[in-house]
């Protein structure tokens, strides 16, 4: 049936009302997509109006979501499937946004047996096939040298949820070699943990050392916003995101001064 999936798609983006200035003006908002060749900001904008045909962005807390909105938080969710398919995103259908933190609740056992209750103020949280949690004062940051970005680092979660809860192994692509992702993704989160524990600095968030799932996340989250840092600091890594995301956001970015002045 991949005939009708493409004939649906292609009827969704013919029939796409994104405004094309709010678009524009979303594009110039994250370095990441003002990076991005025109070839490769068509291909977003396509995956943005597919993202929001399929899933809804909803407000809570009081919170009344505008298009803008909805196009930020499409734009940042969709770089992670660039050059993918929008079927990375299946099985969920709801992005849920408050105005700030929010307060996520909920039980478990610990291994000695005894019950936990915790409430736990947050900025994002990804359910396994259920919604995707944001702040939106968080989910509206630009980029910085803190490599931070909620958006991305949850629906990498996402992605990582495919085959199951999140554990930093997500299905990898065919001809992706699993044993170099688990060498290079365990060498360095050993690495990391270890560091952080010795309070070493780092242009990575300490936050990667919580769980290899949050290590996964966190670097995804760097190597879009901050990938020069993630290629100096875990060389191996950055490569099996490359081949991953096939995308190369360090290059990318290199060349956008000679973008911005009008060469090619």
């Amino acid at each position: 049936m991949q005939w009708f999936k493409n004939w649906r798609r292609e009827r969704i983006l013919r029939r796409s009302t994104l405004s094309e200035g709010l678009w524009a003006s979303v594009l110039e908002r994250y370095p990441f997509t003002r990076a991005l060749s025109g070839e490769e900001r068509d291909r977003l904008r396509e995956q943005v109006v597919l993202f929001l045909h399929e899933k809804s962005i909803v407000g809570a807390g009081g919170l009344k979501v505008r298009d803008e909105m909805r196009i930020c938080i499409a734009a940042q969710a969709c770089i992670l499937i660039l050059n993918l398919d929008l079927d990375y995103y299946r099985g969920w259908v709801e992005v849920i946004v408050y105005p700030d933190e929010f307060v996520a609740k909920y039980d478990y056992v610990d291994e000695d047996g005894i019950a936990h209750h915790v409430e736990e103020p947050m900025t994002g949280e990804s359910w396994l096939e259920g919604p995707v949690i944001l702040s939106w004062a968080d989910a509206q940051l630009r980029g910085g040298d803190s490599g931070y970005n909620v958006v991305i680092h949850e629906f990498a979660h996402k992605i990582d949820m495919l085959n199951g809860d999140a554990n930093g192994f997500p299905p990898l692509h065919p001809g992706m070699d699993r044993g170099a992702w688990s060498r290079a993704f365990s060498a360095a989160y050993e690495d990391f943990c270890g560091r952080v524990e010795r309070t070493e600095p780092t242009a990575i968030d300490p936050y990667a050392a919580e769980h290899p799932a949050e290590f996964f996340a966190v670097l995804s989250e760097a190597f879009f916003e901050t990938p020069a840092a993630v290629f100096a600091e875990y060389g191996d890594v950055y490569r099996q995101l490359t081949a991953f995301y096939r995308q190369d956001p360090a290059s990318r970015l290199l060349r956008q001064p000679l973008a911005a002045e009008g060469v090619s």
